[in-house]
Parts: structure tokens; sequence; C-alpha cells
């Protein structure tokens, strides 16, 4: 339900068995809310190596940079709601040295 509501959970085109062009999030989104997740997606792609080599990996697969933008953002909405849920400030994990 947030992610419809920031813009970010994809739909498809279907009318019954048949679909119908590629999937596309929904216009009702709030914009604002949509822009700073979207800023956010790709400041994690350029600073970020866990989103950077995710980035990466997934149009070295063939997908649409958008598409892996978006998934981005979804992937740091769920971040938020878990710092949100649990009520602890974000921790970065750190790899053993």
């Amino acid at each position: 339900m947030l992610a419809c509501y920031c813009g970010v959970a994809p739909f498809e085109y279907r009318s019954g068995t048949s679909v119908m062009g590629r999937t596309g999030v929904s216009k009702f989104a709030n914009k604002e809310l949509k822009h700073i997740l979207h800023m956010a997606a790709i400041n994690s792609v350029r600073f970020n190596e866990e989103f950077r080599l995710y980035f990466e990996r997934k149009v070295g697969e063939g997908k649409s940079k958008m598409s892996v933008i978006n998934a981005v953002r979804n992937k740091l909405l769920h971040q938020i709601v878990a710092v949100v849920k649990r009520g602890t400030p974000y921790e970065l994990k750190l790899k053993n040295i």
C-alpha cells in the first residue's frame, strides 16, 4: 500500500490472460515523495557499494536502468519502514575485517 502511494509499486497492464505492454507505476502517486525517493535512489546507486553492485548486476542482466532505479527506490522504502517499525537508528552492516 505504501509502495503504491510512493509510486514504486509496478502494475501490469492486462485484460484477462492478455498482458499488454510493459509494467508501469501508478500515476496517482505522491509526486513529491516519489521525487525524493528517486533522488535518494540515484545517490544510493552512485555512492553506496551494495546498491551500485545491485544496479550493475541487474543492468547487466538486461533490465532497463529506470526499472532497476525503481527497484532501488522500493528497497530504500523497505529499509525506511523497517527502521521506523523497529524504532532504532539505521545500522550499516560492516564486513568483517
